[in-house]
This record gives C-alpha cells, structure tokens and sequence, in this order.
C-alpha cells in the first residue's frame, strides 16, 4: 500500500453517553473518536465498511490503538480528528478541541477475508495489502501476566462483534473500562466512593488495547487485571489481558494497558492531580488483602 502523506481532518463530536462525571468525556470516548476519523479515512477513499464487506467481502477491523490524553474535552466540545497515514494500515490521530490537543495516538486497521462472503469482487489498488484471513498481532512484546490480581469472565454477545461473528475491538475499549471499575470496587475505593467522600474524578492519561486473535460471539472471554506500577503516588499502570478457552487450550485474544489516577474538584487544589494516601496506596497494590 502506498502511503499518502498528507493530513486528512474531519470534524467530529464525542457522545453524550461519555460524560459520566460532570461534563467531562471519559477515556473509552477518545478511543471512539480515533475510531470514527479513521473509518472515516476509508470512507473517503472509497473504502467504507459497507462496500467492503457487500462487494468485497472484508471487513474492516481496527487492531491496535494507543493514545495520549494530554488535556480535558467536554461534552459540547467540537473535535478536529488530522488522520495521517503512517504505513500500510497504520495511522497517526490527533485529536483537537479549541486548537488545543487532546488526544495523540496511532491506530491499526486490517481487512479481515470473511468465512462467507456476500461479494468477492477483488479489491483494487494498494488497499489489497491490509487483506487478511483472521484478526491478530504478534503478541511477543506483550507480557502475558499469570498472577492477576483480578479476574471476571464475560459473554461476547452479539452487540460486541462486527459481521456476525468477531468481538470487536471496541468491546475491549469497553472491558477496559469495566475491568478497572470491577477492580477498584472490590479493593474498596470504588469510582463511586472516592468521588462522594474526597471529591476525585478518575483521570486516565495513556491507553492502549491491541487485539491478538479471534474471540468469536457467544464464546466466554476471561478477563484478567493486574497493577503493574505505581508511579510516584499519583498514578498506576494497569494491565488486562483477555482470553477464551478452546479445547482446553487457554487462547490470549487482547491485552491492553492503562495509565490512571485521579483529579481533585473540591478545595484549593481543584484540578490537581491527587496524591494516593496508604488507603489508596495498599488496595491497589494488594497489601490490604
């Protein structure tokens, strides 16, 4: 595929469903928003997920997305996505609200051959390079932790596939989000607790989540968490990993990583980072267990 080097924008707004504490936009949206500019980015190369999947028979899939979240957006904020592409398949995002950034990652998309296609009209140009017979990375830079801290199992309903049969890589945006939840409930500062008795808001400044193999629907997937680091008493560096279970064989199908902390709204120090205190400090690590 050849690589065009200029910058595509497209003017974009995050859902309403994102402002979860006050009027500020939760990370899962920011994903969603690289989401959308990239897909768009095929759209306007004649490549949608529609064509490609009724002419074709593909279907397009995003991989692989990191991003920075280096600034506050609002609910009613207008997003200015810049799409670049990088290499075959791989594209830099930027994210702008007010002329200020952000968000700043890259995401990967492939265009996975489906088992039963409705079309089969060979794709024209250098977009044929992404074609692909099944969803997966090489997950050898990815540690696949054993001693997990956490653990819960969920259904891949049909609501979190794409094309009647794969769990999409949005449904991992959204077990990200609920496997940390999960988790800070069960060590006792949940979400709901530290914002009503300190007044913080839960702060994510890095993400990734990469899909390494096929989870098909129906099938159960296990989902594992575990803090990495702790860095400095105001963040901590998570990890989920994913898996299903065939013929006895445990199948890793996505991990991801996280960076979180939390901001103060309440007294002089509104707006800064929090400092864990040794409550914070041993449900996330475990010495409270």
């Amino acid at each position: 595929m050849t690589v065009e080097p200029e910058k595509t924008n497209f003017a974009l707004r995050p859902r309403c469903e994102g402002s979860n504490i006050r009027t500020w936009i939760g990370f899962k949206h920011f994903m969603y928003l690289a989401e959308e500019a990239v897909v768009q980015w095929f759209r306007d190369h004649g490549a949608g997920p529609q064509a490609l999947y009724h002419v074709h028979g593909l279907g397009l899939e995003l991989v692989d997305s990191s991003l920075q979240l280096p600034s506050v957006l609002e609910v009613d904020d207008l997003v200015t996505a810049e799409v670049t592409p990088l290499a075959p398949g791989r594209f830099g995002v930027r994210l702008r609200a007010g002329g200020t950034v952000v968000g700043r990652g890259k995401v990967s998309v492939v265009l996975v051959r489906e088992a039963d296609p409705l079309g089969s009209a060979p794709l024209p140009g250098p977009m044929a390079e992404l074609v692909v017979d099944r969803v997966g990375l090489p997950a050898a830079d990815e540690p696949d932790v054993d001693d997990a801290e956490f653990e819960w199992s969920w259904c891949a309903r049909y609501f979190y596939c794409h094309y009647s049969d794969r769990v999409q890589h949005s449904a991992y945006v959204r077990a990200l989000e609920e496997t940390v939840d999960r988790f800070l409930a069960q060590r006792g500062i949940s979400v709901g607790r530290l914002l009503a008795d300190r007044g913080w808001i839960p702060v994510v400044s890095r993400v990734s989540v990469r899909v390494l193999a096929d989870a098909h629907m129906e099938e159960v997937v296990h989902t594992t968490f575990t803090v990495s680091d702790v860095l400095k008493r105001i963040g901590y560096d998570g990890v989920m990993n994913c898996y299903v279970c065939r013929g006895g064989t445990r199948v890793r199908t996505a991990t991801a990583r996280i960076l979180h902390g939390y901001a103060m709204t309440r007294g002089d120090r509104a707006g800064q980072l929090a400092e864990f205190d040794d409550e914070v400090m041993a449900a996330l690590t475990g010495a409270d267990q």
